[in-house]
């Protein structure tokens, strides 16, 4: 691995790696060597506004992306898979670009640690979905894709608390609601080998939800805010669209997301349908 003077500077070498499985492979890397001690520096680099990204696949608008059928053929399943290993690319830059670009704003130490574990985590995401479309004879880059997670990382680059609401409070905390249902259609569809890589997904992305609620909550904390009112409120502010159920109360309870955050939002502006 390249010697990386500090931590800031190696989220951004992520950053700026085109490549999906070099992304995804250095991600982990870094993740190993911060754990180790090999880097030991914060450090404070400027991450770039979007992150490098391979020439496929086409982005598209979310209006225009192809609807996905149930993952009963190969060719649906293929196409479920693709979206998910997109998601998980963004879920790489997104875990970095926030350590990056908020590495000034007097953290601890804990902080950055457990960030740094989510970006190994969504880098082993992709590497495992990515190993599964190559055994359905299938690559990422082959299908379009959409640009809508990154869209959220640029309206919330100016505020923490507002990048923690909306990606981990809101876009994975849907990841927590919708991945059961694509297990059991892996599932009936006797495509056990993509359930088993949903299943660690979904387990993983339950400690990334708690992981962003935790220091949500703490950073509310420090500065007197009430951590429901700020959530609902950056939530009408920054994210486009509705929180709409089914919700996976389970899963968010795991998270540390109580119903009464999220049911009945409405109350305070945030559309709930």
């Amino acid at each position: 691995m390249t010697h990386y003077a500090s931590l800031t500077e190696a989220a951004c070498a992520v950053l700026t790696t085109p490549g999906g499985r070099d992304k995804a492979t250095l991600s982990r890397v870094v993740a190993a060597a911060w754990a180790r001690g090999e880097i030991s520096v914060l450090g404070a680099a400027i991450p770039p506004d979007r992150p490098a990204r391979p020439g496929t696949p086409e982005l598209l608008p979310p209006a225009q992306m192809p609807r996905r059928r149930s993952a009963g053929s190969t060719g649906t399943r293929i196409a479920l898979l693709h979206a998910l290993a997109h998601i998980e690319l963004n879920a790489i830059d997104l875990a970095w670009d926030l350590i990056a670009r908020f590495a000034a704003d007097d953290l601890p130490r804990e902080f950055f640690d457990q960030w740094v574990t989510v970006a190994a985590e969504e880098g082993l995401h992709f590497l495992l979905i990515e190993d599964r479309l190559a055994a359905l004879s299938a690559h990422y880059g082959a299908l379009p894709a959409h640009d809508g997670l990154w869209e959220a990382a640029t309206e919330t680059a100016h505020d923490l608390r507002a990048r923690l609401a909306i990606v981990p409070m809101v876009l994975e905390a849907r990841g927590l609601d919708v991945t059961p249902a694509m297990i059991g259609r892996f599932e009936r569809s006797g495509d056990e080998e993509s359930a088993a890589i949903l299943r660690i997904v979904l387990r993983d992305e339950i400690g990334h939800v708690a992981v962003g609620k935790f220091w949500f909550d703490y950073l509310c904390a420090r500065t007197g805010d009430d951590s429901p009112t700020l959530w609902r409120n950056l939530v009408r502010t920054h994210f486009r669209g509705a929180l709409k159920p089914p919700f996976n109360r389970e899963a968010r309870e795991k998270a540390g997301f109580p119903p009464d955050l999220y049911l009945g939002a409405d109350t305070t502006g945030v559309s709930v349908s």
